[in-house]
């Protein structure tokens, strides 16, 4: 019987001897890369047993030359950069990790929010230049009783408006798969999204990045918001449309943003986003922690020790239906 091999495409993390405690309980053997295209990953998934996949992209290409692959686990929320109809052709298990930092996430989302009402950023600018005027503070308006404006009302959106509630801010959700009880006892009131863009002082963004979602928020939607609005975001950046929002901002139309990711990952330092003094930038850590990332390790990998061993596993991702004659195994 061959050896089971498991392939991580590439990690953030500063060693994976977690992944290899527990494959190597199961008698896998671990194979390290740091792929970032697809031509890096075909000649190395041909042997896999399994895939654990940070950002590389795992293509129909990738899925197809995997033959003997039986899952892939997202170190994770979105898999977006995985090919879920081929992965469901192949009948190969998809994975993520849906509840590793929720805390993380949600703190910073609110942090985002309160540099952007106290106006944080903008001042230490300026007292390291040597001004000390609190008049650069103007205008700052009281927090209690604004409203925050939730996208997605998921798990870390829920943790926000707990969170947000406790410095006074009231939230308002939209999402479409969440009636409005549970939003309610949740400390939501859910709401259509033209009401949400024409009430929301902070617009905080935590939808998924999908087929329906890419590109949902462009210059229509955010010239309904208010001009003292800012827009948060740290779920994906292709659900903004990005151009749209540089636009908004040179205009005028909106007070500013702060933008934890962004459709180009890392920004070019010419973008038009590096320069505008109202956008506040983080380099994609909304995530993270030290408990976060250890906890994420184990998570992704104690999924595909599952599934290798005939087992469930606990965080199966839906994957499309795949017609009759493409069959699967």
């Amino acid at each position: 019987m061959n050896q089971l091999t498991v392939v991580v495409t590439d990690s953030v993390f500063p060693s994976l001897d977690i992944e290899r405690s527990v494959l190597g309980a199961v008698g896998a053997h671990l194979i390290a890369l740091q792929a970032t295209r697809e031509e890096e990953l075909l000649e190395a998934v041909e042997d896999a047993d399994g895939l654990l996949v940070c950002y590389a992209p795992v293509t129909q290409r990738v899925i197809e030359r995997a033959s003997r692959c039986r899952v892939i686990a997202r170190y994770g929320i979105g898999v977006d950069n995985v090919d879920l109809q081929a992965a469901a052709a192949r009948g190969i298990v998809v994975t993520n990790v849906p509840d590793y930092c929720i805390e993380e996430v949600s703190d910073h989302a609110l942090a985002l929010i309160l540099a952007c009402a106290r106006r944080v950023v903008h001042l230490d600018r300026l007292v390291h230049t040597g001004r000390w005027d609190s008049r650069d503070a103007l205008p700052i308006r009281r927090l209690q009783g604004q409203v925050l404006g939730l996208v997605g009302f998921g798990k870390i959106p829920r943790r926000v408006a707990a969170k947000a509630a406790g410095v006074g801010l009231v939230s308002v959700t939209f999402d479409p798969f969440v009636d409005a009880a549970t939003c309610a006892a949740h400390g939501a009131k859910k709401v259509d999204l033209s009401t949400l863009w024409a009430q929301a002082d902070f617009v905080s963004v935590h939808a998924p990045l999908t087929a329906q979602t890419r590109g949902l928020i462009g210059e229509a939607e955010l010239r309904q918001m208010k001009p003292t609005a800012f827009l948060i975001n740290t779920a994906r950046g292709p659900v903004v449309r990005e151009a749209a929002l540089v636009r908004v901002l040179q205009a005028g139309w909106i007070a500013g943003a702060a933008l934890d990711v962004v459709e180009t990952e890392p920004l070019p330092p010419t973008h038009p986003l590096m320069t505008l003094p109202q956008v506040l930038l983080t380099p994609h850590v909304a995530f993270y922690s030290q408990e976060s990332m250890q906890e994420l390790q184990r998570k992704a990998a104690e999924e595909v020790a599952r599934v290798l061993t005939g087992h469930a596993p606990h965080y199966a991702v839906p994957l499309p239906s795949v017609p009759i004659s493409q069959g699967g195994r």
